[in-house]
């Protein structure tokens, strides 16, 4: 965990999903592999080809923007698939229950989170997949509003989707702390926007935010 900044006077906290809420390798490729496997088949390539296309791509753009990353929404726009077509394929192809379980012991960290802050999910894919994935783990209830890919018709980096989760929650930007596990994706622009930013390396890390915020008890036995 990297601590960016935390408002002074913090209101909600808005959660990045995949690789944040929970840590699974495997469906983190998935949600890769599955999407560029289609796109190969419409450009007649075989899967290794498109990768590595998208790969050089991807590094082609962080090297003219400072090191910085590029989403897969906005490389895929890059070729030719925009961000509805995204959405379409995303709740096509994307099975999440296939991968994710019930987490005790995170639904027990968002209940103490949830006695101070609102609760957001910001996220690159779509919201039906977004509500599949968090009753999946079990915390479908904890959030109050969930942003993402179809609702602003962006991805992330932007900063709709952030202003978006901050107006549903009812809270001003500079009341608002961003936690994602990608820092260029989830963390530097909130932290343009006023707000705060932790990094995360998965929902381990998310686990302890509670004793940071010193509103910790004792985990179920």
């Amino acid at each position: 965990m990297k601590i960016y900044r935390i408002p002074k006077a913090c209101e909600a906290i808005l959660f990045d999903m995949d690789s944040t809420l929970y840590t699974d390798h495997d469906y983190a490729r998935a949600q890769i592999d599955l999407p560029v496997e289609r796109l190969a088949s419409l450009k007649g390539k075989s899967f290794a080809e498109m990768d590595a296309e998208i790969a050089a791509y991807r590094e082609k753009w962080a090297e003219g923007h400072g090191g910085q990353k590029i989403s897969l929404a906005n490389t895929f726009a890059a070729f030719g698939v925009g961000i509805e077509e995204s959405v379409k394929w995303r709740n096509e192809l994307l099975n999440p229950e296939r991968y994710i379980r019930k987490d005790t012991l995170l639904r027990f960290t968002l209940e103490n989170l949830v006695k101070r802050f609102i609760l957001a999910v910001v996220t690159n894919n779509p919201v039906r997949i977004a509500e599949r994935t968090l009753d999946a783990l079990g915390v479908g209830d904890m959030f109050r509003a969930i942003v993402g890919l179809d609702t602003c018709g962006v991805s992330k980096p932007h900063k709709e989707p952030f202003m978006r989760a901050a107006a549903l929650c009812g809270a001003a930007p500079e009341a608002c702390l961003s936690v994602g596990d990608r820092y260029d994706i989830d963390i530097a622009l909130p932290l343009e926007l006023g707000m705060g930013g932790i990094l995360v390396d998965g929902v381990e890390d998310v686990y302890g935010l509670p004793e940071l915020f010193s509103i910790s008890e004792p985990p179920p036995a």
